[in-house]
């Protein structure tokens, strides 16, 4: 089992233990949609535009090598019966060179990619989990959730959390 389905089995122990105490005392419970906070949030923004940044040079290297390959092909399929067995021959060994190649580049890139994306999903949820424990304790919640099946509008606390995370930079 993976530590994520470990935590959601933790919080929803607590919640239900939580919720069979709640008789007894007055319970806070806010949720949060980290989906939400993923598109939305100022530092995801500002990560969305800084991978952009970074990888454009390589995303227009893939664009240009695609367009050589597309434009080799046409050749071949356009000059084909005309040019020489060895011409021909020549032409389809180097688009099949530069086919793998730019497969290579675009897997590699991809890779890179998501390596990167990875690398600023977890600061940004690193940041937002200390935002929204600033908040659990300043306004004294018993419980936040990120997942759920089902919640209330009332205890979405998404819209403070995106707030905060806008002024802490």
């Amino acid at each position: 089992m993976s530590r994520l389905h470990l935590l959601l089995v933790a919080a929803m122990v607590a919640a239900v233990s939580l919720a069979a105490h709640a008789q007894a005392a007055d319970l806070k419970i806010g949720f949060i949609d980290a989906d939400r906070i993923n598109r939305e949030s100022a530092p995801a923004e500002r990560a969305t535009k800084k991978l952009e940044k970074e990888f454009a040079p390589r995303e227009q290297e893939l664009r240009k090598l695609d367009q050589q390959i597309k434009a080799l092909q046409a050749q071949i399929e356009k000059d084909g019966l005309t040019m020489s067995e060895g011409d021909r021959r020549g032409k389809e060994q180097e688009l099949g060179r530069q086919t793998r190649e730019f497969q290579r580049l675009q897997r590699e890139f991809r890779e890179d990619l998501n390596l990167r994306r990875n690398e600023e999903l977890a600061a940004l949820f690193e940041r937002a989990n200390r935002v929204i424990k600033q908040i659990a304790e300043a306004e004294k919640f018993d419980l936040i959730l990120q997942e759920a099946v089902y919640r209330s509008p009332r205890i979405d606390i998404t819209e403070k959390v995106l707030k905060a995370l806008a002024a802490d930079k």
